[in-house]
């Protein structure tokens, strides 16, 4: 039996890596294929998060231009995704593979039963022996369900599936300590294990006009996959053999893998962590900020400086420090009104406040329903 068998890995695709010429590379489709039945006969299950079905759809709509108003981006998604699913059932059926398409939205995983449902799927498809094709449905997409780029999506599915190794597929190297397409003396750092607020501010804004994501969409993918101690890799996808040598584990592009998980992550934290876009924040203070990573308590009214944002109790917010640094996210117990007006006040103080007394009877996020980066 092969060391691999039975592992899983996630493929995600930007559509700058799978266009060329504005229009769909069938070559270099190919050439994935070939490279992911080979390694399907190693024993890995692999899931693919594909990008391209805008593109697609343009060039056969003959649009040279992204257009920028939502409804024509998903009248292109529309025709796009056919031929999207079409090229990839073709290039795996010259290997005997079996392609399936899955479309997802955030509204398809905020809710905890059609998270674990979208999880049940993937699994089946995969014991099935099917290449899973992951995609957002941007037909139906809009701003408060999108997951705005696919490698948001592809860590989630990562998570869904409890996968072995996340490739990224791109057009730039790796991750390097400066812009590579500014700064001609930006390094490649072939590995991190600790994302702080400097990774974060080197990462800004380095993408390709093609797509929808950037360098800094693959770091915050990567934040979570580290708390949840799978391994990603970020290398250009057109360098030859890419999948199957970073599967292999060959030094190619950007490893990023932790030196180990800090804390439990259970599934259920990892849909507070990807499941569902943040609907605010709160601010804390360093002595709260230190009690959640290194003590592993919850989140008390004492410890929040201010709030971000508009939510509601069990709605998922976000944690940051007085930097502005987002280190954690939860699912809070209360809604931002009464954060506000319980910010800095100990437990006692919220006991004597007959408006605030109920947020002295349970911390403002529990331990079990949060999630810390670093």
């Amino acid at each position: 039996m092969s060391e691999h068998e039975g592992k899983r890995l996630v493929v995600k695709i930007g559509s700058s890596t799978l266009t060329k010429d504005n229009a769909l590379d069938s070559s270099y489709l190919e050439g994935l294929a070939a490279q992911i039945a080979a390694l399907r006969k190693e024993g890995w299950q692999v899931v693919i998060v594909s990008s391209a079905a805008i593109a697609c759809g343009l060039e056969a709509l003959g649009i040279r231009e992204r257009p920028q108003d939502m409804p024509s981006l998903q009248a292109a998604a529309s025709v796009g995704q056919g031929a999207l699913s079409n090229a990839y059932a073709q290039a795996f059926a010259r290997h005997d593979v079996l392609t399936s398409i899955v479309l997802l939205t955030r509204r398809d995983t905020a809710d905890r039963t059609a998270y674990l449902h979208a999880r049940d799927t993937l699994v089946r498809l995969l014991e099935l022996g099917v290449v899973p094709v992951v995609n957002e449905n941007d037909t139906v997409s809009v701003e408060q369900i999108r997951f705005g780029d696919n490698d948001t999506l592809a860590a989630l599915v990562a998570c869904l599936i409890n996968a072995d190794l996340m490739i990224i597929l791109s057009d730039i190297d790796g991750f390097y300590n400066a812009n590579p397409q500014t700064n001609p003396h930006a390094q490649l750092i072939h590995e991190v294990s600790y994302i702080d607020k400097s990774i974060m501010n080197v990462a800004g804004g380095v993408g390709s006009s093609v797509g929808s994501g950037g360098m800094i969409t693959k770091i915050k993918a990567a934040r979570v996959l580290m708390a949840a101690g799978i391994p990603m890799t970020i290398c250009h996808g057109r360098a030859e053999n890419a999948v199957v040598r970073a599967a292999a584990g060959e030094p190619l592009g950007t490893r990023f893998v932790s030196k180990g998980v800090p804390h439990e992550i259970t599934p259920r934290k990892l849909w507070i962590a990807l499941g569902d876009a943040a609907h605010g924040a709160v601010v804390v203070d360093d002595g709260a900020k230190a009690a959640l990573i290194t003590q592993g308590r919850s989140l008390l009214c004492v410890g929040v400086r201010s709030v971000e944002g508009d939510f509601e109790a069990g709605d998922i917010i976000d944690i940051k420090d007085a930097t502005g640094h987002l280190f954690a996210r939860g699912k809070v117990n209360a809604g931002r009104d009464e954060i506000e007006l319980g910010c800095g006040l100990t437990r006692d103080a919220l006991e004597r406040n007959r408006l605030l007394a109920p947020l002295a009877e349970k911390p403002i996020i529990h331990r079990d329903e949060l999630v810390v980066f670093e």
